[in-house]
């Protein structure tokens, strides 16, 4: 991997189209349709008295939108992010509520979410549509547990570096609502559909699996409909019809930093031209000195400061648009993101020690902005190796 200058609008013209390319591949709208036309799924909705929709997340709009075709008249709670756009869903019933730390406006939902599925009789079947963030939308503590508390809890393992997975481990064990609890307020049959950010896409654990019921009635049915790897799959197609080889690296996981490493590490050993698409979710453990960034931003810089004046160029960004305490998905890189910003007076390394990687990517002009994607399965990188990228 040989010098570079910094990094030129084609290689960003091209990871964006990348980014675009993965989106695609896990549009929960489509995702869901799919899903409904499935013969089981149909067997499953046929001769109900009743049907419904029940949908809580990141991307429960989109994904309520998807569901109408099968259920054109029935009666919908949708419950989104406080901000998010309700646009399509004329005749459902539209909560909004606090993400990503749950306050009384969750509480209100969860509540909500309740009495709405307590209407239902066995002849009656939910399609449930869940879908990351529907753990800090519907929050509704257990028995002699405050919602303080409950939110100490959570944020304590999230500093730690705790996993998604552990997290809603957590808000299970304290939740009223979580872990199957709102499937069992009811009798009806439940179809739950989920768009998956946990790793192994266990849909028990997708938004701590509100409407799965552990001992759910054999008529249940649970698919999940789309998952990190469906957007990974699909940037890979989109890369092979420019004429990118791919090459895939192992889930992320971990510390954000440290995988920025391998990933660095992984790109040295690989022939220019080559895209690298890595998937998954990774963690930042915070400590008392922390700043503006996500674990997106903290990977992207990780992996410049690794590869400090060699040839290559990546975008590590959220599929939902935003990273952690970041408005941004995430941020362009190159070999010589650190050698600009050390001409503009900034000292990478420093940086990524604050968790202040907002405001460096910031003042490069290299934060990657699309805004509010409507769904949510977790992080991608993709990495460019060498010189061939030519937009």
């Amino acid at each position: 991997m040989g010098l570079v200058c910094g990094m030129d609008a084609g290689r960003k013209r091209l990871l964006r189209r990348l980014y675009a390319a993965a989106l695609s591949g896990v549009d929960p709208r489509a995702a869901v349709e799919r899903s409904l036309s499935e013969a089981a799924v149909r067997s499953a909705l046929s001769g109900r008295r009743r049907l419904a929709i029940f949908a809580v997340g990141k991307a429960a709009a989109a994904m309520a939108r998807g569901a109408r075709g099968a259920v054109p008249r029935g009666p919908a709670l949708v419950i989104l992010p406080r901000g998010s756009s309700p646009r399509g869903l004329a005749g459902a019933r539209v909560l909004f509520a606090a993400h990503p730390r749950p306050d009384a406006s969750s509480v209100r939902a969860a509540r909500a979410a309740i009495r709405f599925v307590e209407g239902f009789a066995p002849e009656d079947a939910i399609v449930c549509l869940v879908s990351g963030g529907a753990s800090s939308l519907l929050a509704l503590p257990r028995p002699g547990i405050t919602l303080a508390r409950k939110r100490r809890a959570v944020d304590a393992l999230s500093r730690a570096g705790a996993p998604i997975q552990e997290l809603n481990r957590l808000r299970i064990r304290l939740s009223a609502i979580k872990g199957g609890r709102l499937g069992h307020a009811t009798r009806a049959r439940l179809v739950t559909l989920v768009l998956s950010d946990v790793p192994g896409d266990r849909a028990a654990l997708v938004g701590s699996g509100p409407t799965i019921r552990r001992r759910r009635r054999s008529h249940d049915v649970v698919r999940v409909v789309a998952s990190n790897a469906d957007g990974i799959r699909a940037a890979a197609r989109e890369a092979g019809s420019l004429g990118l080889r791919v090459a895939m690296a192992p889930r992320l996981a971990g510390e954000a930093r440290l995988a920025g490493r391998r990933l660095a590490h992984t790109a040295r050993g690989l022939a220019p031209g080559t895209l690298l698409l890595a998937g998954g979710e990774t963690v930042v453990t915070l400590g008392r000195v922390r700043r503006k960034g996500g674990r997106s931003l903290e990977l992207a810089l990780s992996a410049a400061i690794a590869l400090d004046r060699a040839d290559g160029a990546w975008l590590a960004a959220g599929s939902d648009g935003r990273d952690g305490s970041s408005p941004a998905a995430g941020a362009f890189a190159d070999g010589a993101t650190a050698a600009r910003a050390r001409r503009l007076g900034l000292d990478p390394e420093r940086a990524l020690s604050r968790h202040d990687t907002h405001a460096f990517f910031e003042r490069l002009g290299d934060l990657w902005m699309p805004g509010e994607t409507g769904t949510n399965v977790g992080d991608w990188v993709f990495f460019l190796v060498g010189s061939r990228a030519d937009g």
